[in-house]
């Protein structure tokens, strides 16, 4: 029970000082509930508005592909770097400390492998998601595929229907489809479903064109970093990308298949929140390895 020795009656209250609104800063997510926010607020710095993203989530399709042999010495040491880490539920269990503390990215679809046909993808039961903190949950959607596209557009739904009695964000991971050009076109379209069905955050890719693309999807987008590009040509894809109104990056290959990966997110990182250009962040990097 409370002291009540010495119990104040309160006396400042502000009175003639209208309530402030307060707006969310991300787009889109002004109607979110409380927990939403929270989780969102984990993801993109409050400060910035913006996120690094450290996705390894690549071993479920693809096994231990190059930089993802040893989780435990290729990623861990880029912890500390990231604003949030991108994985599958299994490789987070077993190598990711529970004690990083950071914000959790949670790769929440499974499916076939790069062996046969991919995109044939189920979602796994968000209470999983729950019972690992997860500040998001990612779910891919294949527009333009034919064969997977209904199903994975139903599997964002699902997700979203989830995330919504849970109140976990779900981030709309765009695949490109088999018969669709990497263009502004596509991608607009890409993202504009993902958000219309639901999903609080897009990852899709840059392309020329960009600004149309944020300018037609209503929610924060971030992009993904693609195949092994020259860490110049990595932090220009960044830079574009944020100056054009990504709110972030979700990177993977450009970072832990680089030479020096801890210096690459780094430079990544003083790019998409410090305003760094790609030269200032490539000079970082070599003055970091």
């Amino acid at each position: 029970m409370a002291d009540l020795d010495d119990l104040r009656e309160g006396s400042n209250f502000g009175i003639g000082k209208p309530v402030e609104n307060q707006a969310f800063y991300l787009k889109g997510s002004d109607n979110l509930s409380w927990g939403m926010k929270d989780r969102l607020a984990r993801i993109f710095r409050p400060d910035t508005g913006r996120t690094v993203m450290l996705a390894f989530d690549h071993g479920f399709i693809m096994g231990p592909t190059s930089g993802l042999e040893r989780i435990d010495l290729n990623i861990v040491p880029l912890i500390k770097y990231a604003d949030c880490l991108m994985g599958a539920r299994g490789i987070i269990r077993s190598s990711i400390p529970a004690n990083s503390n950071k914000a959790i990215c949670l790769r929440s679809d499974a499916g076939t492998s790069i062996l046969t046909e991919l995109n044939h993808n189920v979602v796994i039961d968000v209470k999983d998601a729950v019972r690992m903190n997860a500040s998001a949950i990612a779910v891919m959607a294949s527009i333009g595929d034919a064969a997977t596209e209904a199903t994975t557009v139903a599997n964002i739904c699902r997700a979203v229907d989830a995330g919504q009695e849970y109140g976990i964000p779900v981030m709309g991971v765009t695949a490109v489809g088999k018969d669709m050009a990497r263009d502004a076109r596509y991608f607009s379209l890409a993202s504009r479903m993902c958000a219309e069905n639901g999903a609080n955050i897009v990852k899709t890719y840059y392309c020329e064109g960009f600004s149309k693309v944020i300018a037609s999807c209503p929610v924060p987008v971030v992009i993904a970093g693609g195949k092994k590009l020259p860490e110049l040509e990595a932090l220009e894809l960044c830079y574009n990308a944020i100056n054009e109104g990504a709110l972030g990056v979700d990177m993977g290959r450009n970072v832990f298949q680089s030479d020096a990966p801890a210096a690459m997110i780094q430079a990544v990182s003083a790019v998409v929140h410090d305003g760094l250009t790609p030269q200032q962040g490539l000079e970082l990097f070599n003055d970091l390895k």
